[in-house]
């Protein structure tokens, strides 16, 4: 295992905005979003649908889809240089070295007309030129790292011949046969049952504790915040509206989004009920309110939260939240 660096910041994320520019007007999927992550921790990312979460991560990556997806500001420091600013030749050099991305479905993520073998393959050979024996041989070792079992076999099958466990793991592979420093898992877990979900997860704390990698962990599921994460960062509306330490955030949430998520999440014990649902819906990302973004949804709404979009509040160590409501620490 590689010397603990825990604390040491790989990924500063400053003001980013990334936008779509569309022919009906501009969509502001992603408005001022800022954070970072430190080595080998894992920073969950939650928050509806629609809210900016894959997008964010596609920013970080560079890879916006095609159609008028542009980042306009904002800073993407990866140990202390600023990816935005690098060109699309250093971009491929950086991904998959540096950072790298675990989609939410494997399916689409992998070449169906390659074998797993050449796939794996050429992540490898990205990150060092060898015999193609050595290449092989790191490839299905890079198998058996991700609890395949007879990785000699699997290496020469194509993914239809995998389940979805299996590609799924295939893909955390191929992410990881790079080394990079940060690793965006975009709801890994999404596509599989609630058996090979845990055993996903386990397999990615063991894969950052022997490499000491920090996980960017996008989910929409709070039961996978407080296994995974050390940090939750919740987002809506395009901003990241409260962030702090996983333990402070379920059990004293600051903002009423935050509040709204966890008390709608089904309790195990006590009594059966009704589920606790959040009334309305986001605002529209082409056309935000000028005040607090949930203040259309929110219990608590005051003139103030209408009129201007609330500073961000620090609240307690490392925690923040943007509320007018919340007390300062």
């Amino acid at each position: 295992m590689k010397p603990d660096m825990r604390g040491e910041t790989v990924l500063e994320v400053r003001d980013l905005h990334t936008h779509f520019f569309l022919r009906r007007g501009v969509v502001k999927a992603v408005d001022g979003v800022s954070f970072s992550l430190r080595r080998g921790e894992v920073l969950g990312l939650v928050g509806e649908s629609g809210c900016g979460k894959s997008l964010t991560a596609l920013s970080l990556m560079r890879l916006l889809p095609k159609g008028g997806a542009q980042t306009i500001k904002g800073e993407v420091l990866l140990n202390g240089e600023n990816i935005l600013e690098r060109t699309p030749a250093e971009m491929r050099e950086i991904r998959g070295r540096r950072i790298s991305m675990v989609l939410q479905d494997p399916q689409t993520s992998l070449n169906p007309v390659f074998s797993i073998g050449d796939q794996l393959r050429e992540a490898i050979e990205r990150r060092k030129r060898a015999p193609n024996t050595e290449i092989m041989k790191e490839a299905v070792e890079a198998l058996r790292r991700v609890d395949i079992a007879a990785p000699e076999q699997r290496i020469g099958q194509y993914p239809h011949q995998l389940s979805g466990g299996m590609k799924q793991r295939v893909v955390g592979a191929i992410a990881i046969s790079g080394e990079p420093g940060v690793l965006i898992a975009d709801e890994p877990t999404t596509a599989l049952d609630v058996t090979i979900q845990l055993q996903y997860l386990k397999l990615l704390k063991r894969l950052q504790a022997e490499t000491g990698m920090a996980i960017l962990f996008i989910t929409h599921d709070f039961g996978v915040v407080g296994r995974m994460c050390d940090r939750v960062a919740v987002m809506y509306a395009g901003r990241i509206v409260e962030c702090g330490p996983v333990r402070q955030i379920f059990e004293a949430p600051q903002h009423p989004y935050t509040r709204a998520l966890i008390a709608s999440v089904p309790k195990m014990t006590g009594p059966i009920g009704r589920l606790t649902t959040i009334e309305g819906q986001p605002p529209s990302l082409m056309d935000l309110p000028v005040g607090c973004r949930f203040a259309s949804r929110c219990p608590l709404v005051e003139q103030r939260c209408l009129d201007a979009y609330p500073a961000e509040v620090r609240v307690g160590d490392a925690h923040t939240a943007d509320c007018w409501k919340v007390t300062p620490a």
